[in-house]
């Protein structure tokens, strides 16, 4: 057994990262300095966007993305069930109604046939979304081109809730160049693809949308006088045109941001072939192993296998346990989130989207990062296997 706990994820920070902070520090400047500028540049080129705007954590760029999008009280928003709360939360702050679409049990993103039936109903009642926000799962890429269909035949827009796929492709292209949304989101938190201690980012070919993310993040001021609509007195003058927020990032996460991105590369390579690992040395009738669409590739921001098994030993709960005991980190991703007391006050209830439901009941992620070395990885694979054969 390892002397201390194999973690589900965690950062992979190097010398290089540690001085490209420690030369912010001796800078001029620690807030909006040219480091934010310089990520930002880097950010879009890498995904193939035309614009980013980074922003304080993922959380906030989701809320920056509504707002860009003009949600407002009683607009409708859809999402999956399976996400964190974050992926929701935001349409929450703008009072707007919400609503959930079921998964596909093989790859965890919300279904399309749940999703078309869902809108055929809802136009029938008058109550179309405005918005849906497509999470990409894990790192595995939803079924884009066909969400473009439905929005353009059901006058929705779509937000990529990208929060666990930078460095995942579909149809051969980056998830983030925007070819099928308005706007695409990143998280760049410490167990994420890349990380910037806490930070996030929002992506976009619309240069309207961005310039107005940038005046969200930082109280809705701008210093540009064609925004203003008049000549300004001096540099020193500057205006508020919207309501905004403080969301903005620093010039010591961005230039860990700056570091991090040129590692991205290697990391999805390593994290690619843990997966494939385990793809391969993981082989048990009561594991189900992830499912990624054809001609895409998943950044493997985690990896879920589902217990699933007529033997009534083999429970889900009882193997989290006794894989924790056993210094194995796993962890479940992710509570349904209209199971949540929150969402139960608005009126969801247990049996809404039965197939997230069933799917939360078996889910066990298990351990995988780039540092993670074979012989750890040996370790969880020969611990399942011995908990899972005990009790066949």
């Amino acid at each position: 057994m390892p002397m201390s706990m194999i973690p589900y994820g965690r950062q992979e920070i190097t010398e290089e990262d540690i001085q490209a902070v420690v030369n912010v520090l001796r800078s001029d400047y620690l807030t909006q300095g040219p480091c934010v500028e310089q990520f930002e540049q880097l950010l879009a080129q890498k995904v193939g966007a035309e614009h980013a705007i980074a922003v304080s954590n993922g959380t906030a760029a989701l809320h920056l993305a509504c707002l860009a999008l003009d949600i407002r009280e009683k607009d409708i928003v859809w999402t999956s069930p399976i996400s964190f709360v974050a992926s929701i939360n935001c349409a929450l702050y703008l009072k707007a109604s919400i609503d959930f679409v079921d998964i596909d049990p093989l790859t965890r993103n919300l279904s399309i046939g749940a999703l078309e039936e869902k809108l055929k109903k809802a136009k029938i009642t008058n109550q179309l979304p405005k918005l849906l926000i497509v999470v990409h799962f894990s790192g595995a890429p939803c079924e884009m081109e066909s969400i473009d269909k439905l929005s353009k035949q059901y006058g929705f827009k779509v937000i990529e809730d990208a929060c666990h796929a930078l460095g995942s492709t579909y149809q051969g292209k980056s998830i983030g160049q925007c070819c099928f949304s308005e706007l695409c989101i990143y998280s760049f938190h410490p167990v994420k693809n890349i990380t910037t201690g806490e930070g996030g980012a929002i992506v976009t070919n619309d240069y309207k949308l961005s310039a107005k993310l940038k005046r969200l993040r930082s109280h809705g001021i701008t210093r540009n006088s064609i925004e203003m609509g008049h000549p300004i007195p001096g540099d020193w003058y500057y205006e508020m045109i919207d309501l905004g927020y403080n969301y903005r990032i620093t010039d010591i996460q961005a230039a860990l941001g700056i570091s991090q991105l040129k590692k991205l590369d290697h990391f999805i390579q390593r994290r690619t072939a843990l997966a494939e690992r385990y793809l391969e040395l993981l082989k048990h009738p009561a594991i189900q192993h992830p499912s990624i669409l054809h001609r895409s590739t998943s950044a493997w921001h985690i990896y879920v296998i589902e217990i699933k098994s007529e033997n009534p030993l083999i429970k889900r709960d009882l193997l989290f346990s006794q894989l924790r005991s056993r210094n194995i980190g796993v962890q479940v991703h992710y509570i349904p989130i209209h199971l949540h007391p929150y969402f139960k006050k608005l009126g969801f209830n247990q049996g809404d989207f039965p197939l997230a439901e069933n799917y939360y009941k078996n889910a066990i992620t298990i351990p995988l990062y780039p540092k993670m070395d074979q012989k750890n990885q040996d370790y969880v694979i020969n611990t399942l296997m011995e908990l899972l054969d005990k009790k066949a």
